[in-house]
């Protein structure tokens, strides 16, 4: 006899916190510590903004993940997939807590928001708020701009540019080169997380008419720009050593992305991929720590 469904009220703590995918967490940590190592090239560390950074950047994937679950949920996107839990999809919870969870985490990077801008420049107020828009609307709304193969474009802007330049602006009011180093590959290795992602769920996707980029390029072609986007940090690296010769420490993480790469190498496909997410997670977290700790140091 098969198992009985659950109901909604029988999700757990622990299928809650699958749900706001801490795979993905890197991609608000990253960003914010490479932000604050490049701020350190030329000025003190403000650790209260930094903070605040880090609050905001967090609860926004939180948000974005908790919309994407709702989102793809109701379309029945997560009906037949390969990957981690999705709450609305397994019927685990109703819609519209999963809905109500984004808004909570998105109120929240809006308050932290608030404050952090209030504290540097007022006007980064409404660079949040198209940072919270940009989230709904990459699986929400009529028309997702994530289901026209633009997810990857967003999150490098938002998780990329946005994140780390708006890292270092809050701290010194000011960027430069090495920032914008350190944004194109935090941006480019995030994208890759979302890419890689979208690879494993391309049979799925296209079947439900999910249009990603994943599913645009066809599997091959999206191994081989997975592949480049990854090793973006690696050549920021070497780009920033013009400035600060010890940021090619940063290369320490390449033995980790051979790791990292070698499912998407040999065309592994469905849950072999998930390992992917990861480790190409800890691969950006690293680069960024080691980065941050190089430029500060130095």
């Amino acid at each position: 006899m098969s198992e009985a469904p659950k109901s909604p009220a029988t999700a757990s703590l622990s299928d809650w916190l699958e749900g706001a995918r801490p795979h993905t967490w890197a991609n608000a940590f990253a960003p914010v510590i490479a932000g604050v190592g490049a701020a350190s090239a030329h000025a003190p560390i403000i650790w209260g903004r930094a903070v605040l950074a880090l609050i905001v950047a967090w609860a926004l994937i939180v948000g974005v993940n908790f919309a994407n679950d709702y989102s793809d949920g109701i379309r029945g996107t997560d009906d037949d997939r390969s990957g981690p839990l999705r709450l609305t999809g397994s019927g685990l919870v109703e819609p519209k807590v999963v809905k109500y969870a984004a808004f909570g985490a998105f109120g929240v990077a809006g308050l932290a928001g608030v404050v952090l801008s209030l504290m540097s420049a007022w006007w980064l107020i409404l660079v949040g708020a198209l940072c919270i828009a940009a989230a709904w609307f990459y699986t929400g709304g009529k028309n997702p701009y994530g289901y026209r193969g633009l997810g990857e474009v967003s999150v490098f802007v938002f998780f990329g540019l946005v994140a780390v330049l708006g890292t270092e602006f809050t701290q010194t009011g000011s960027l430069s080169w090495v920032g914008l180093a350190c944004a194109i590959g935090i941006g480019s290795v995030s994208s890759a997380v979302n890419l890689a992602n979208n690879l494993r769920d391309i049979p799925t996707d296209a079947a439900t008419g999910k249009i990603t980029l994943a599913v645009r390029l066809g599997d091959f072609r999206t191994r081989i720009v997975w592949q480049i986007l990854s090793i973006m940090p690696a050549l920021a690296s070497i780009f920033i050593a013009f400035w600060r010769p010890w940021a090619l420490v940063g290369l320490l993480i390449v033995p980790l992305w051979v790791k990292a790469s070698e499912p998407i190498r040999m065309h592994k496909k469905g849950k072999e991929l998930i390992p992917v997410l990861g480790l190409t997670g800890k691969m950006m977290l690293a680069w960024s720590v080691i980065t941050a700790l190089a430029l500060a140091l130095s």
